[in-house]
C-alpha cells in the first residue's frame, strides 16, 4: 500500500518530499490510514480536525482520539469545534453542505496562516464511485461524471488510487487505529443510501465493480480533455468577446448536431443551467428578443447573434448642478465644461450644446420606456426606443444607454444623438461639451 500511496503522488505531482501537508483527519478509517502513510513516507505533516458538534460524546471522542494520536507522535494537530446546526440554519443549507463550508473555511485559514502547501482529504476509490453514481443520477454532465479531482488547486487527495476494502485490509495488517462514525451506517442520506443499497447490487453484477469503475473513469477523463479540446477550437470559430458582452453566431450554431449541449458548455460559466440552454435554442429561429436570465447574466437572441451579458444594476438617477464639472452613474462618468464660441466635437462620446438652451440642474438616468426626444437633423419627436432600433444598438447594449434631460426634456441620448433642439447655430455664443467615459 504504502508503495502505491507514493506512486500516486509522484504520478500525479501532489506534494513534494519537503513541501508541508496539512492532513484532515476526522478519526474515521480512511483519515487514519492517509495519517499512517504520510508518517511512514516521512513527509511534514500536521492535522486539522473538525468538530460538527453533531453527535454528542461521539464528536467528542472523535476529537479526543485525534489529538491523543498527534501528540503521542509528535505531530501538530488543530483542532475546532463548530456549532454547525446553527450555522445551517442561518444560511438555509443542509447539514452536509453547512459542515463543508465551515470547514474548508477553516482549513484555508490554516494553509495560510500556518504556511501549509497543500491540504490532503482522505477521499478514496468508493468515494469517487459514489459521487459519480449521485451525479448521474441528478443528471451530470461528462466533465462531472470524471469524478473527484486528484488535485483541485491547494486540495490533494492521494487516497483515490485505493478501495475501502483494501484501505480496511491494511488498517487490519499494520495495526492501525481507527473509530467508527454510526451516521456511516443509515441510508437517510443519499450517499451512504448509494454506498449501502445500490453498490451492493452493482457489485452481484460485476464484482469487480472498482476496478472496473476506475478504468472508465481514465477513459472519461480523456473524453472530457478531449472534449473540452474540441470546444474550444469550435468556440473560436464561432463566438467573440466584445468587453463585458460574449456574442455566439446563432445560424453557425444552429449547423451543428448538438446546438443545445455545445451552448450549454459554453453558457456554463455564466451561470445557465441546462433547461434554459435547450429553451434558448428551441428559440432560436423565433423572432429577435428573447430574453433568458441566469442569476448574474442574461443571454438574449439578436438578429444575428446570441448575446450574453452581465445584468445591469438599476443605478438611480444623478442631478448635476450649474458649475458642476463632473458627474458618476455607476461605471459611467460625465465631465462637462463650458466654453466660448461655436466649435463643435465630433467625438462619439462627446456632445456639444448651445449653452444658452440649457437650462440646469440636469438629470442623468437611465433612459425609460415612453421617452422620446427629437433627433439631430429631424423635425419629429422620436421614441427613444425606436431610435435604438433604428441605430440597430444590440438589445443587450440597449439597457446600458442613459439619458441626460434639462426640464424634463432629453437633451442628450448619451454617446448615441444630441436633440436637435439644443444643437450649436449660428446664433451660438457659448457652449457646454459633456464627454461620456
Amino acid at each position: 500500500m504504502l508503495s502505491r500511496f507514493l506512486d500516486h503522488i509522484a504520478t500525479h505531482d501532489l506534494a513534494g518530499t519537503s513541501d508541508r501537508v496539512l492532513l484532515a483527519v476526522s478519526g474515521g478509517l480512511d483519515s487514519m490510514v492517509m495519517l499512517h502513510l504520510f508518517r511512514e513516507g516521512g513527509f511534514p505533516i500536521g492535522v486539522a480536525h473538525a468538530n460538527f458538534s453533531l453527535r454528542g460524546k461521539d464528536s467528542d471522542g472523535d476529537e479526543a482520539f485525534v489529538e491523543a494520536y498527534c501528540k503521542k507522535h509528535g505531530i501538530s494537530y488543530y483542532g475546532k469545534r463548530f456549532n454547525t446546526k446553527n450555522y445551517a440554519e442561518s444560511k438555509k443549507v443542509s447539514i452536509q453542505m453547512a459542515a463543508r463550508d465551515l470547514r474548508y473555511e477553516w482549513f484555508n485559514e490554516l494553509l495560510e496562516s500556518e504556511k501549509y502547501h497543500w491540504l490532503a482529504t482522505a477521499h478514496h476509490l468508493n468515494d469517487n464511485l459514489e459521487t459519480v453514481l449521485l451525479r448521474w443520477t441528478n443528471g451530470a454532465g461528462l466533465d462531472q461524471l470524471t469524478g473527484i479531482p486528484v488535485k483541485n488547486d491547494r486540495v490533494i487527495r492521494p487516497m483515490l488510487f485505493a478501495s475501502r476494502s483494501e484501505i480496511e485490509a491494511y488498517a487490519l495488517e499494520s495495526n492501525v487505529e481507527w473509530r467508527e462514525d454510526a451516521s456511516n451506517t443509515t441510508t437517510v442520506y443519499q450517499r451512504n443510501f448509494i454506498r449501502h443499497e445500490i453498490i451492493p447490487r452493482l457489485k452481484e453484477i460485476n464484482p469487480s465493480l472498482e476496478k472496473t469503475f476506475g478504468e472508465s473513469r481514465a477513459k472519461l477523463s480523456g473524453a472530457a480533455e478531449q472534449m473540452q479540446r474540441g470546444l474550444g477550437q469550435l468556440r473560436d470559430s464561432i463566438t467573440r468577446m466584445e468587453g463585458r458582452d460574449f456574442f455566439i453566431d446563432k445560424n453557425l450554431l444552429g449547423l451543428l448536431r448538438y446546438p443545445d449541449f455545445v451552448c450549454y458548455e459554453w453558457l456554463k460559466p455564466f451561470g445557465f443551467e441546462w433547461e434554459r440552454c435547450k429553451q434558448l435554442v428551441e428559440s432560436m429561429s423565433g423572432q429577435p428578443g428573447a430574453r433568458f436570465l441566469s442569476e448574474t447574466h442574461q443571454a438574449v437572441i439578436d438578429r444575428e447573434y446570441i448575446i450574453v451579458s452581465p445584468l445591469e444594476e438599476a443605478f438611480p438617477e444623478v442631478l448635476i448642478e450649474e458649475g458642476q464639472d463632473k458627474a458618476g452613474l455607476g461605471p459611467w462618468v460625465l465631465t462637462i465644461h463650458r466654453a466660448k464660441g461655436r466649435d463643435i466635437s465630433t467625438d462619439k462620446e462627446e456632445v456639444t450644446l448651445d449653452a444658452a438652451k440649457v437650462k440646469f440642474p440636469l438629470v442623468w438616468r437611465h433612459w425609460r420606456p415612453g421617452d422620446s426626444f427629437v433627433p439631430l437633423g429631424m423635425k419629429k419627436s422620436k421614441k427613444v426606443s425606436d431610435f435604438l432600433i433604428d441605430e440597430k444598438v444590440p438589445l443587450t447594449e440597449k439597457n446600458r444607454v442613459t439619458v441626460v434631460t434639462s426640464a424634463d426634456a432629453i437633451l442628450w441620448v448619451a454617446g448615441y444623438r444630441v436633440d436637435d433642439r439644443y444643437k450649436v447655430g449660428q446664433g451660438t455664443t457659448s457652449i457646454i461639451r459633456m464627454h461620456l467615459k
